[in-house]
């Protein structure tokens, strides 16, 4: 059994895996934006996340005047810790996303070893692809 299916497999695989990212994303108690994470490697999900706050904090995202709180860990952060602190490793594997990563999440996403990324939607800055990209990490959008 390959590792490698053919281009036409590969974008069934990466479908599936974001319609799972998008039915992972509804999980997040933020109003805002929820976000959905999956890592992926030789076709198993290693890890998943969803954005929200660090856990025993309380589910609310958002502050009074609806701006995000500065505590509120991303999908991809929440999915690489948590393949982390797991013992597995996610070199040479997949990420998949609703949300293109921000620069912060690709940093981490570099430093994870992952070596794709397959999204739905444009985060509001492209400086995360931009990252990702010089450090010759596979990103690529994708059409649900």
């Amino acid at each position: 059994m390959s590792n490698h299916p053919n281009p036409q497999k590969q974008k069934q695989f990466d479908k599936h895996y974001l319609e799972m990212a998008e039915i992972w994303a509804k999980n997040s108690y933020c109003k805002r934006r929820q976000v959905g994470a999956l890592i992926v490697k030789n076709r198993m999900i290693i890890s998943d996340g969803y954005n929200g706050t660090p856990a025993g904090f309380e589910n609310e995202c958002e502050d009074e005047n609806n701006k995000t709180k500065a505590y509120v860990l991303h999908a991809e952060a929440n999915a690489i810790t948590k393949v982390a602190r797991s013992g597995n490793s996610s070199e040479g594997a997949t990420l998949y996303i609703t949300t293109s990563p921000c620069i912060e999440c690709a940093k981490l996403i570099i430093q994870s070893g992952i070596i794709r990324v397959v999204f739905v939607d444009d985060y509001h800055s492209s400086d995360g692809i931009e990252l990702l990209n010089r450090a010759k990490i596979k990103v690529e959008k994708f059409e649900l």
